[in-house]
């Protein structure tokens, strides 16, 4: 499996940013989907998923902030950011995962957002 992550940048306190993950080399449809991040000295952490149901999750740090979708046909996963903090500042990277008899854990490449003040 193939992730490749995109649209990170630099952007203002109070901006907006559009993260995609765009997936091959698998059936997308089946693997939970998520964005972590991981800022400098810091572990990483989940920022919100979206399961194979289309159920989402996120971290309390962005709930009401970032969106999570996806779209199976185009095997895509976005992460819509916006009300911008500094402490958004992080490496993000997409992340697929399932679990069937054994783990499937794939990581993309990461995208940096710097959330200037």
């Amino acid at each position: 499996v193939q992730l490749q992550a995109s649209g990170g940048g630099l952007m203002q306190a109070g901006g907006s940013l559009r993260l995609s993950c765009a997936a091959s080399g698998t059936m997308f449809s089946i693997f939970d989907m998520g964005w972590y991040r991981q800022a400098p000295g810091k572990q990483r952490e989940l920022v919100a998923i979206v399961t194979s149901s289309g159920i989402t999750n996120y971290a309390d740090s962005v709930k009401g902030r970032f969106t999570i979708s996806r779209d199976n046909g185009k095997d895509t996963v976005s992460l819509q950011m916006n009300s911008l903090k500094p402490e958004d500042t992080a490496v993000y990277y997409c992340n697929a995962y399932r679990v069937a008899g054994r783990i499937y854990d794939y990581w993309g490449q990461g995208t940096q957002v710097t959330v200037s003040s």
